[in-house]
């Protein structure tokens, strides 16, 4: 979870709106129709994009001071703020679907039992995991 400051090159684009670039965040770019709009996107792209690194542990480069970006003519360089926190929490909450494979005669007594199966595995995860990091933390 952090907060970022990077700096953008906003530029007019041919359909009579805006394109974003963030020169130093790969994947970093977006459109807008104006520019509230595409000021809005280019925090949602440069948090979601700053996300999928934590997340993935890809290198976050440090960011460029403004006057040390290549500016186009027609281009203005800004500073954009974004907290990834907030995609956490979101992605944090969201359930999926997992598929699992069990012996048929313990999937009938379950049943039977009235076992909640999402309560069981979430549950089994959680000790396993927990387990699994206080055996790091040693």
């Amino acid at each position: 979870m952090a907060k970022y400051v990077y700096p953008a090159i906003i530029e007019p684009n041919e359909l009579n709106g805006y394109c974003v670039n963030f020169p130093d965040v790969q994947g970093g770019y977006t459109e807008g129709k104006d520019l509230p709009e595409v000021m809005e996107l280019a925090q949602d792209v440069l948090c979601l994009t700053l996300y999928n690194h934590e997340i993935h542990n890809k290198e976050i480069l440090p960011p460029t001071p403004l006057n040390m970006l290549g500016v186009p003519e027609n281009g203005v360089a800004t500073l954009i703020v974004c907290d990834t926190s907030y995609y956490r929490r979101y992605f944090a909450n969201k359930l999926v679907n997992k598929t699992v494979t069990i012996p048929a005669q313990l999937n009938l007594e379950a049943e039977r039992a009235g076992v909640n199966f999402s309560q069981v595995l979430r549950a089994g995860l959680e000790q396993v995991l927990h387990k699994k990091s206080l055996k790091e933390a040693k």
